[in-house]
């Protein structure tokens, strides 16, 4: 079965230029040109991958994130300008998967959406290796890749495709230090290119969810110059 992308851009000439691309890669696509319809659109209609861009009229790129993200955890690539790093570093804090400037690469982006749709379907589709069933329990923490669940002290915790695989790497040896660079290859693999400051912008979103639930959260550590660690219970 093909699958579904939402494209949400202002600009024409993107939306039919990147389509006709997507299309001759075997995608079917729905294009929108404000984020209004979109979220109409893609809430009547569930997609497999959104890619949004910032400016747009009636709704905005961030404000789609947004709503999107109170709904589902749909995949989700932000398209920002080169000169708009805050757009970029608050798309990852409302939820985005992964970012773009432009002007892009259509070929860049075909790259990081196959990469992002592949992420999404091991992180549902697969068991660990260690555990048949697919579930880990590291004290309060649950971890359902074949659901593509996370529970925290009983409470559901929505999570991206993303944030799903950060906190799996980081449970998986409580008290061993993940580097910024292994969390990134957990996360993103090893062909596509992020900075540092995008995983500590994941880690500060999941924090703020699972706080959400639990004022006290402090499971994720920081070690300032080093990198991140999953609390031994």
């Amino acid at each position: 079965m093909k699958q579904t992308i939402a494209l949400v851009d202002d600009d024409r000439n993107i939306l039919t230029s990147v389509s006709m691309t997507l299309e001759q890669e075997g995608f079917l696509v729905r294009t929108y040109t404000d984020g209004e319809s979109a979220l109409q659109g893609i809430t009547a209609r569930p997609v497999d991958l959104a890619v949004l861009d910032v400016k747009m009229p009636r709704m905005d790129g961030m404000e789609l994130l947004q709503r999107l993200r109170t709904r589902s955890a749909l995949p989700v690539i932000f398209l920002t300008s080169k000169d708009e790093e805050v757009d970029e570093v608050m798309g990852l804090r409302l939820g985005a998967d992964d970012y773009i400037t432009k002007p892009f690469s259509q070929r860049l982006l075909i790259e990081r959406i196959r990469a992002l749709l592949r992420r999404n379907e091991a992180s549902k589709a697969e068991g660990s290796g260690a555990n048949p069933t697919g579930v880990m329990v590291r004290g309060e923490l649950v971890l359902d890749e074949n659901k593509h669940q996370c529970i925290w002290k009983g409470t559901d915790i929505e999570l991206t495709v993303t944030e799903f695989l950060l906190v799996k790497a980081l449970a998986t040896r409580p008290g061993m230090v993940k580097s910024r660079d292994q969390l990134i290859d957990a996360a993103y693999g090893d062909n596509v290119y992020v900075d540092d400051r995008t995983i500590d912008s994941h880690i500060k979103r999941v924090r703020k969810k699972f706080r959400t639930g639990d004022d006290n959260f402090n499971a994720i550590e920081t070690l300032y110059g080093i990198g991140y660690r999953y609390k031994e219970a």
